[in-house]
């Protein structure tokens, strides 16, 4: 079921890190293995484990990010959740964390942590109520119940459901729509929205004069518009 262990997000994490510094890998899509999870989150056979050896917390769960994208990264890049099965805790604080969800029909979410006398620390218990509306994110935080991924689609956490045939080639579709912007311009609409969260518009924008310098002295700039008067594709360098 994907379960989150020591193992799983060393893994996770440094096939982040190589993502985040290949100047080739330009968009990034996570998806679970097999057809019934996502993630099903934190391996509690493996907390309990740890746990009854004597480690503390901090000594198996912090050496490594949770998921590889909860905490401690960040990259401008964009990322796809391609949710095709339960996303429950952990495993749903990841797809959180994606810039994009896609969703099977069978997906279904939840942060059910208060069940087993846990809380959604590893960013549930915040991006949950920045990305629904609060009432609905406390109603999910504090009992624990699961949704499914119509309902997921309507309270706004999801971009788009899909039968889970076509979930891949949904995401693809995504990804590829991206891909044909510039990639300099999508890092710099991600860093600008994400860093503005939360600030007055005012403040916001006077916040994107330096992203706007980049944008201005780069080599997209000037061959996207030159594309588009020749009407022919943008060559982009990212740069």
């Amino acid at each position: 079921m994907n379960a989150l262990h020591y193992d799983t997000n060393a893994e996770l994490s440094k096939a982040f890190d190589d993502f985040k510094q290949d100047d080739e890998s330009w968009v990034a899509i996570l998806t679970g293995a097999g057809n019934r999870a996502f993630s099903a989150g934190n391996d509690l056979k493996a907390t309990a484990a740890a746990a009854a050896s004597g480690e503390k917390p901090s000594a198996y769960s912090n050496l490594v990010r949770f998921g590889g994208i909860i905490g401690g990264f960040v990259t401008s890049k964009p990322i796809i959740g391609a949710v095709n099965g339960i996303a429950l805790g952990g495993g749903f604080e990841v797809a959180l964390a994606c810039d994009l969800i896609v969703a099977s029909e069978q997906a279904r979410f939840g942060l059910p942590e208060p069940r087993v006398g846990l809380i959604a620390a590893a960013g549930g218990v915040h991006r949950l109520p920045q990305q629904i509306p609060l009432k609905q994110a406390m109603g999910m935080l504090l009992t624990g119940k699961q949704i499914g991924a119509q309902e997921a689609y309507r309270l706004g956490l999801v971009n788009e459901v899909v039968p889970g045939a076509e979930l891949l080639a949904a995401a693809e579709r995504w990804a590829n729509a991206i891909l044909e912007c510039s990639p300099l311009s999508i890092r710099l609409t991600k860093e600008a929205a994400l860093s503005g969260l939360g600030l007055p518009i005012n403040e916001a924008m006077q916040q994107d004069r330096s992203l706007m310098e980049r944008l201005l002295s780069s080599e997209d700039f000037i061959e996207g518009p030159r594309a588009f008067a020749e009407k022919r594709k943008p060559l982009w360098k990212g740069v």
